[in-house]
């Protein structure tokens, strides 16, 4: 499958495709303040593509646990110029993670290729839809709620979530095909929902593409014994294949070299890919 991605083609299916992550925050989990320079999201870009990122996932607020947000305009200061300096002097393509449709418009204008909306587009009235449709860019569409209780089994949940995702988007004529899926591992669940929604990703398969974003998330460093982000590398990497073992597409990661190497391997033995 052919995802057209405005400017740029990228193909699904054949091998896994890499996500790097990029954060102009001061205040991310893992990497906030690191990057919040232009000259150092830069070059920070220019390694993650160096390293095998085939796309860049720029979000400038963070989503962590306990966050606070910020305003649209606040939000566009921090992505855009870095957006604009990528999108003219490195060939790679360019998500926006955010769920703000200003924020997106503003992204889009400067380069962006794709739109990485946490909320699937059940944030606003349906303004960021119709600026992916408009637009015709694909959507990354993440599962997520408020709350972490659940009054019915997580994978029902999250396919009826979906469902909400694809009436939406039909509706600001947004093709299936465009939109890529993520169970949403870290928001709206527990260490225990993360861990079966992980186990179970092969059902919720038949209803589209399957980004996976584990990086260095909490419910890995309970597992590893609350350790911190920095030694949370290895448990992404074996969320990472246990991801491609089950049908995944795009994995989202910050480290992008290590994963890259492993699930190169994954692939190959999984897909028969050289």
């Amino acid at each position: 499958m052919i995802l057209n991605c405005r400017n740029k083609k990228l193909e699904l299916g054949k091998r896994t495709i890499i996500m790097g992550i990029l954060n102009i925050t001061p205040d991310s989990f893992s990497d906030g303040g690191k990057y919040y320079q232009t000259d150092l999201a830069f070059e920070h870009a220019r390694k993650l593509i160096a390293d095998g990122a085939d796309i860049l996932d720029i979000g400038g607020e963070s989503t962590r646990p306990g966050y606070i947000q910020i305003s649209d305009e606040e939000e566009i200061e921090r992505v855009v110029s870095i957006i604009e300096k990528i999108s003219k002097e490195l060939d790679t393509i360019i998500s926006i993670d955010t769920y703000k449709y200003k924020v997106a418009e503003n992204a889009i204008d400067a380069g962006a290729h794709i739109v990485n909306d946490i909320w699937g587009l059940q944030y606003d009235d349906g303004q960021m839809a119709d600026l992916v449709g408009a637009c015709n860019v694909p959507l990354i569409a993440m599962h997520n709620q408020n709350n972490k209780e659940y009054n019915e089994d997580i994978i029902s949940a999250i396919r009826k979530f979906f469902e909400k995702t694809y009436l939406i988007a039909f509706e600001h004529n947004i093709p299936k095909e465009n939109i890529i899926l993520d169970p949403g591992i870290g928001f709206g669940k527990d260490i225990n929902l993360n861990i079966e929604v992980l186990k179970r990703l092969s059902e919720i398969r038949d209803m589209g593409r399957i980004l996976l974003g584990t990086s260095k998330k909490r419910f890995i460093g309970t597992i590893l014994g609350d350790v911190s982000t920095d030694d949370r590398i290895e448990g992404t990497i074996a969320s990472s294949v246990i991801g491609v073992m089950n049908g995944v597409d795009i994995i989202r990661v910050h480290n992008v070299l290590e994963n890259k190497r492993a699930i190169m391997v994954a692939d190959e033995i999984i897909r028969g890919n050289k």
